[in-house]
């Protein structure tokens, strides 16, 4: 399809060619822009927000992550915002709780395999910072 479009470019004026790639379908980041089935949306309101991606980090950096040592490892994250968020994390089924009965209470957080697919995007998005920001 793509080499039969080449070929009919070859024939085309160059008004001919500016009306052909207007019609040409680009794939649209959102169908119903910020609307509920918005994949973006999704994406932002689940790892959005100032603390998420970095907890993230952190479980990747680490792969087995207790609290304190996530408190210690964010700076100037406060024990609620971390307790919220893990929790957020935990119920979009982003993070993993495993919590050991024992005393004290043992608490380890790892990434489940959701968001281990979603490191490289991340990865991807941080070189896209360091390179235009």
């Amino acid at each position: 399809m793509v080499y039969f479009l080449y070929q009919v470019r070859s024939f085309l004026s160059s008004k001919e060619k500016d009306t052909l790639r207007k019609n040409e379908t680009k794939e649209p980041l959102c169908e119903d822009i910020a609307g509920k089935d918005c994949g973006l949306k999704k994406v932002i309101d689940t790892v959005g927000g100032k603390w998420k991606i970095m907890i993230l980090c952190v479980i990747d950096k680490n792969e087995v992550v207790r609290y304190g040592e996530l408190s210690r490892s964010i700076h100037g994250i406060t024990n609620t915002m971390l307790a919220n968020s893990l929790k957020e994390l935990e119920a979009d089924g982003l993070v993993e709780r495993k919590q050991y009965d024992e005393m004290p209470v043992r608490v380890e957080y790892t990434l489940t395999e959701k968001t281990k697919s979603l490191i490289p995007i991340l990865l991807e998005l941080k070189k896209w910072g360091e390179e235009n920001l």
